[in-house]
């Protein structure tokens, strides 16, 4: 049996396309670029949903303009558009999205199925705009790694709380209490 950071050590994606690190974007962007912290994203678990992105470097600007736009996570410059979903498509019906591929990085919903140390297994939830370029389509199986995570969705929240233990309980307290300062 496969071991999935060996799945995550061979899945590639078409054109070049990655999946984002979001503890390396936070690095680069501070606050500006927020994820949730180690503690939560160790805790993941089967059932529960997360926001990843995919993007590419050979796709640098949008075709219409070269001007920058505004990313929607932080609302920093950013050199093309990232397109968004706000819901997994299995918990809000979302109406068809009829737009062009551009390159353009995406932010899209998976549901996590197994874990295996820091590595997730996950089906992609949402009909994605950009499949044409990166070839992963709603229902896909992907390997990710914790640190992709980029927001867990709030209908996970209760249960990833319910299974933490007192330590980690105890480090999400610790952080909550940073964030206000």
């Amino acid at each position: 049996m496969d071991s999935h950071d060996q799945n995550f050590s061979i899945q590639s994606f078409a054109n070049g396309y990655q999946l984002v690190n979001g503890v390396e974007m936070h690095r680069e962007n501070g606050d500006n670029f927020r994820i949730p912290p180690e503690v939560i994203r160790r805790n993941v678990n089967s059932g529960q949903f997360v926001e990843l992105r995919i993007d590419s470097p050979r796709f640098s600007v949008h075709d219409d303009s070269l001007e920058k736009c505004s990313c929607p996570s932080c609302d920093g410059e950013m050199t093309k558009p990232i397109l968004r979903h706000e819901n997994p498509a299995s918990l809000v019906p979302l109406p068809d999205q009829n737009v062009p591929s551009r390159g353009w990085g995406e932010d899209f919903w998976v549901r996590v199925t197994d874990r295996d140390g820091e590595f997730l297994k996950a089906i992609v939830d949402n009909d994605l705009a950009e499949s044409r370029l990166h070839e992963i389509k709603l229902g896909d199986e992907i390997v990710i790694h914790e640190d992709h995570i980029l927001a867990l969705h709030p209908t996970a929240r209760p249960q990833l709380l319910l299974s933490m233990d007192a330590d980690d309980l105890k480090e999400l307290a610790e952080w909550l209490g940073t964030q206000r300062e």
